[in-house]
Parts: structure tokens; sequence; C-alpha cells
């Protein structure tokens, strides 16, 4: 029998992957839930390239471009691909993040402690803020069934999160803080609300105090060049133009961890409302396919491809 990987045809996590929706937003909605995450927002603040270039003061938009294309490239074959390559990737990640350690999560929170990427805590939660925010984005944008973008039907979602266990496990995290359902997904952010609280100060720099995406705004501005332009549409689609409709694909929770009011909240809902025609547009082949490309990179579109004509086939076996 062919081994297709952690998921594989006919699942519920590749029903929600390989939509036109979830292929464009993903990335968005992915940086937006993984930053809401303390330590994984520590992190990227104290270790990511991008960050130290922009305290180096040379940081380009095309250096932030390539670090957004990066992440969905290298996703794509641990969703996708068969075990062996899903296993490859998991151990390169580790490897690459070892050095991502840190004393201090918040400045203004000194009790929360350090982080270390490699630790189990955010090892868990790291994959987690990958395969929610994908589930969120997937019934708030996907056009499907002849109907507007709706919610899973509850079986299907526990069916999504009891899937999402496998790639959560192959990262090493124990057993038992694995959720397989989407209430045992919620009784886990209860138990570490503390992680995910909003704070004005979590984007200072512990050695400087300045905040590191003005820092990094900054850089990028002075290093602009008119050959960059065509970088900066697609980063703006994936990192600023999208961000309210995007925060309201997101739970009030999450929206109030990244300091949403509750009347910029109900914004976000009402945009992301208001932005289905555009879409329901950015879903259509050629649209999809210029976004697949630049945010999957060529090997990605190719394990996108297959993995559809393969589920499709899957899916057509399960209603004969």
């Amino acid at each position: 029998m062919p081994d297709y990987g952690i998921f594989g045809p006919g699942s519920e996590v590749w029903e929600v992957l390989l939509h036109p929706a979830t292929i464009v937003f993903h990335n968005s909605i992915q940086g937006f839930m993984q930053t809401i995450y303390k330590p994984i927002e520590a992190g990227i603040r104290d270790c990511d390239p991008i960050s130290r270039k922009g305290r180096d003061g040379t940081l380009t938009f095309f250096d932030s471009f390539e670090r957004l294309q990066r992440n969905a490239g290298m996703h794509a074959p641990m969703w996708l691909g068969d075990t062996a390559t899903a296993e490859k990737m998991v151990k390169h990640l580790h490897n690459i993040h070892q050095r991502v350690a840190g004393d201090i999560i918040d400045v203004g929170e000194p009790e929360l402690g350090g982080y270390a990427a490699t630790d189990t805590r955010e090892v868990m939660w790291a994959a987690l803020t990958e395969m929610h925010p994908m589930l969120r984005v997937y019934e708030a944008f996907a056009f499907r069934d002849g109907k507007l973008p709706h919610r899973l039907p509850a079986a299907a979602r526990d069916r999504f999160m009891g899937e999402s266990a496998r790639y959560v496990r192959l990262h090493g995290v124990p057993e038992d803080e694995i959720p397989t359902t989407m209430a045992q997904l919620a009784l886990l952010y209860e138990k570490y609300d503390h992680l995910f609280r909003h704070s004005p100060t979590m984007k200072l720099i512990p050695e400087t105090g300045e905040d590191f995406e003005e820092v990094m705004g900054k850089a990028m501005i002075k290093n602009f060049h008119f050959t960059q332009v065509r970088a900066i549409l697609p980063l703006m689609i994936q990192a600023i133009m999208f961000n309210l409709p995007i925060a309201g694909a997101l739970s009030g929770k999450a929206r109030r961890a990244m300091g949403l009011s509750p009347a910029k909240g109900r914004l976000a809902i009402l945009s992301r409302m208001a932005v289905l025609p555009i879409v329901w547009l950015m879903q259509q082949p050629p649209i999809e396919r210029r976004f697949m490309r630049l945010m999957w990179g060529p090997d990605g579109v190719v394990l996108i491809e297959s993995a559809r004509v393969l589920h499709k086939q899957a899916l057509a076996a399960q209603s004969s």
C-alpha cells in the first residue's frame, strides 16, 4: 500500500488544507496565531534572521517575503509528503530551532520565564498554531458545496483535530498533552492562557527596549529599491492588507489576545464578511495558482496538485 504520509487521501485535514482558500490564506492566519503565543513571538523577536537583519539595519522587503515563502514551502512536504519525508523535515526543523532560546519571554512579565523552541511546550504550540488556524481560515473563507463559507459539523471538526494529533505527535509531544477533539483543545488553551494574553511590552527587545517590528519596518524602508516592488504586493497581502479580516476569522479570545478592543473585534468580524467577494475571486484557479507558486514554491505546487488528485479519488471511492 502506498505511503501517503501522516494524513493522506480522504482525510479531513487534506479536505481542509487542499481547498484554495487555505492555500491562499493559511500562511497569513498561521502567522497571526503563532505570534499570539508569546514564546514563539519571543523567538522571532530575538533569534529570527529577519529580526536580526532589522537590528543590523540590513533587512529588505525581499528578505521578509522570502521568510514568508520559506515557511509555507517547509510545511508542504510534512503535510503532503510520505512519512519518511515528514519525519526528516521535523528533524530538520528541530535542528534549526536548537539555538532559538532565551531567558526572557516578555520584559513586562518576567514571571513568565524563558523559552526554548525545542522544548515540548513550544513544539506542541508551534504545531497546534499551524493546524487550528488552518481550520479557522477554511471555515471563514472557503466557498464550497455551492454555499458561502460556513462552519464544519462538530464531528468533522473533531475528526480534523484527531488527525492533527498525528502531526503534533510527530514532533515528540507527550501523549497526555495532545488534544484529539475540539473540547480538549479548548481546555489546553485555558491551561496555557497566561502565554496568550495581550501585553504591550511583548514586542520590546530585551537588550534595547525597542519595538522589534518598528525596527524591522524602518530598516526595510531605508533599504527600499524599486526592484523590490514585485515582492511588496504579495508581502502586503499576506502580512498587512488582510490583517483585519484574518483577525475576524479567529476566535474572540484570539482577537483579545491580539489586543483588539471589543469595538475593533466587531469590526474585524464585519470586515471578514465584507471581503468575501474578493476572497472568492482569490480562490479562482488563475489567481490561486499564482499564490500557490509564490508562497508554496514549485515543489509545493507539485505536492498540492498530486494530493488533490489522490484526495478526489479517495472521496469518490468513499461515496461509491
